[in-house]
């Protein structure tokens, strides 16, 4: 009876963090962290071969360009790298999920707005987690600025869509 207000209330707190002062650093290079979130679609039958046709990957738009990302963003000093890409997950996507504890990569990189500079500012660090989704909010915080949407990881579609060439881990 009372859902909507349960809803607005965990919406209410659901804020995306803004600004920098609070990024750890390494050297010159921000530190980030992000995940791929994933499910298995499916009938209940377990994983079996046809696994590529059953794992799904979640995107996300990225804003002001038009690519598809996973969720990443600034690893702060008051979390860790594990919490900081479930918090992006959130923000970002608007899923939760149960974080696998085993790193996919570490990966450097330039920020897409310093990646032509000759200087030292813009390396970023990049530290990526598997997400396994376990709920799909219908209101998150970057909504109004992403979307999402859930890819098959067959062979075909990878290629028509391009998207795992943005994968660097």
């Amino acid at each position: 009876m009372y859902q909507w207000l349960i809803d607005w209330i965990r919406m209410a707190s659901l804020v995306a963090r803004v600004g920098r002062e609070h990024q750890r650093y390494d050297g010159n290079f921000r530190l980030v962290s992000g995940c791929i979130p994933y499910k298995v679609a499916g009938d209940g039958e377990g994983f079996n071969s046809d696994w590529q046709h059953k794992l799904k990957v979640l995107m996300v738009s990225s804003p002001n360009r038009n690519d598809l990302v996973f969720p990443k963003g600034g690893w702060e000093d008051d979390e860790t790298a594990e919490e900081a890409a479930s918090r992006e997950a959130l923000e970002e996507a608007g899923v939760r999920g149960i974080l696998k504890k085993n790193i996919l990569g570490i990966w450097e990189f330039r920020s897409k707005t310093r990646e032509k500079a000759c200087c030292l500012k813009g390396g970023c660090r990049g530290y990526m987690y598997a997400l396994e989704v376990t709920e799909e909010l219908d209101n998150w915080p970057e909504q109004g600025d992403r979307s999402r949407k859930w890819y098959t990881s067959t062979p075909g579609e990878a290629n028509e869509k391009g998207f795992w060439l943005h994968i660097h881990v």
